[in-house]
């Protein structure tokens, strides 16, 4: 990816997430792939109450963690 282009969609809130919490995203979303048949705003929940993290880093992580492993 070039510089000029901009990251969109969940990942551009990956630098603020690592930067706030301290963690790589690897870290988060190793977090979501762990709760596995849980539903996407369960999930939310969980990183919310359990890690602290903020609803809009919580969904962007789960979002990301979800489509990844979404069988087309």
């Amino acid at each position: 990816m070039s510089e000029t282009q901009t990251i969109k969609g969940p990942a551009s809130y990956f630098p603020s997430i690592e930067k706030k919490y301290g963690q790589p995203i690897e870290h988060w979303k190793a977090i979501v792939r762990a709760q596995d048949g849980k539903a996407h705003m369960q999930i939310v929940a969980f990183l919310k109450e359990t890690h602290g993290l903020g609803h809009g880093h919580a969904n962007a992580l789960v979002a990301a963690t979800l489509a990844e492993t979404t069988k087309p």
